[in-house]
């Protein structure tokens, strides 16, 4: 038989054609993943295994497998190869002599030790050693044989994935403010709990100093009945939420806080104010960037414009895709990857989008936008695989790769962030740019962790204007 046959089939040995002596064998190597996941399949939480700050005071030092996963390995031997398919196992006994421990390269043997012709019974001697050939576990099975040929194609099983945790993931973010001092912001009417919580987060976590900007008498009414405290908290009394909106802008403008947070007021209340005469605009297009970690992504995905231009002209885009280019220098992305995004990834004249894609792509060229690569049109399968931009035929240093995703439209934007969030368990923060200071724009459904990780982001902007020393005229 052939490797590839060896490969591609499981076939089994029957009663009839196993002698006493004949053995079996099986090499594994213990990785993290395989303790997690045995973890996860048996619920077996024991922190022996899964928490390695117990593992160190444990009389073992360190992480450890599950004892049972080297018993598991037996089973892999005896019910793929040694008897194989059609095997029924009967009765199990093992002693187990050492721990496994990560990296350490386990041996599996089965050896079959006695036969019972009246029915089909065989006992097997079951031993696993380690890389220096200590025993690990030993002990024996017995199993019902099979007595016809089983050979069978081996079936297909889906690849099993074990990504960070959202809170893990969520600390990652955190950590992109390390070594940068708590900046003052401005929270515009934190009026319901999941609001009021990001910014008393936040400010546990040496984020921000906030001034919380709202009824006073509800915010603290609030804080009482959930048990949250207000210290270190400036709190400016306004009657409503309008008022909250203005009295933020105001302190902005004033210097007196480098970002603003969206409370609970609607996003049209605050921005009505960022963009009036009197409130917080650049030279540049205010936009709104979803900075997204998305656990089947290799690199954190920025997408813009999902929430503040409903359908962007080409001048608006080219401030849009800038303010993009400009966020992921200051993440310490370094020469960000753009990718255009359309239905298709060639140019039609009855698809604007197509067309802006192919000029912005052209204005890149020319010096227009500066700091990052651009490529459109791409369709988004050809953005972030590179395996649908090589079945295309797509040759490009962004399609497969890309930083940044330049959305058409307000509602293809919001649809794809909202879709990374609730179907791909994707981790969101969102800002809005192009403003004189970083504003936190969530929304109003978001939980308080969405809200204090789009708050980091906001300080690493806050610092980088400081650094720069980039002013912004009115």
């Amino acid at each position: 038989m052939s490797t590839t046959e060896l490969l591609e089939y499981i076939e089994n040995k029957t009663f009839d054609e196993i002698a006493v002596g004949d053995t079996a064998t099986l090499v594994r190597t213990l990785r993290p993943d395989d303790i997690q996941m045995f973890a996860i399949m048996s619920g077996d939480m024991n922190p022996t295994h899964v928490d390695p700050e117990y593992a160190r005071s444990s009389s073992f030092r360190e992480v450890v497998a599950h004892g049972m996963w080297g018993g598991v390995l037996i089973s892999n031997v005896l019910g793929t190869q040694f008897p194989g398919p059609g095997t029924v196992y009967v009765d199990q006994s093992l002693h187990f002599e050492r721990a496994v421990r990560v990296g350490d390269t386990l041996t599996v043997m089965v050896t079959c030790r006695r036969k019972f012709d009246h029915n089909k019974h065989i006992l097997f001697d079951c031993l696993c050693t380690n890389q220096d050939g200590l025993k690990v576990i030993h002990g024996n099975a017995e199993v019902l044989a099979p007595t016809e040929k089983i050979r069978r194609p081996k079936m297909a099983m889906p690849e099993l994935r074990l990504s960070e945790t959202k809170k893990a993931r969520y600390e990652h973010l955190l950590d992109i403010t390390a070594g940068l001092c708590a900046i003052p912001m401005g929270v515009a009417h934190p009026c319901d709990a999941e609001s009021l919580k990001g910014a008393l987060l936040a400010r546990d976590r040496g984020l921000i100093l906030p001034t919380l900007i709202g009824p006073a008498d509800k915010i603290r009414s609030l804080a009482e009945q959930h048990g949250l405290d207000l210290h270190d908290c400036k709190i400016i009394n306004v009657a409503h939420s309008h008022a909250a909106a203005e009295t933020a802008v105001e302190l902005a403008r004033s210097g007196e806080v480098e970002a603003l947070m969206k409370g609970s007021l609607h996003t049209d209340e605050l921005m009505s104010e960022v963009v009036s005469k009197t409130g917080l605009r650049t030279e540049r297009r205010i936009s709104h960037v979803f900075i997204m970690d998305v656990p089947t992504y290799p690199r954190p995905l920025l997408i813009t414009d999902a929430a503040i231009n409903v359908a962007p002209t080409l001048e608006e885009k080219l401030d849009i895709v800038q303010n993009a280019i400009d966020l992921a220098l200051m993440l310490h992305i370094q020469e960000p990857k753009v990718a255009i995004l359309a239905a298709v990834e060639t140019v039609n004249p009855k698809m604007q989008s197509t067309l802006d894609a192919a000029a912005l792509c052209k204005m890149a060229d020319r010096g227009q936008i500066r700091g990052g690569v651009l490529d459109g049109p791409l369709a988004f399968d050809n953005a972030i695989s590179v395996a649908a931009a090589r079945t295309k035929g797509i040759r490009s240093p962004v399609a497969g790769q890309a930083d940044i995703l330049l959305v058409p439209d307000i509602e293809s934007g919001n649809m794809l962030a909202k879709q990374l969030e609730y179907l791909a368990d994707a981790l969101g923060a969102g800002i809005v740019l192009g403003t004189r200071v970083p504003i936190v724009l969530t929304s109003r459904a978001d939980s308080a962790q969405t809200r204090t990780a789009s708050t980091a982001v906001a300080v690493v902007i806050a610092h980088a204007k400081r650094k720069l020393k980039i002013t912004q005229p009115s």
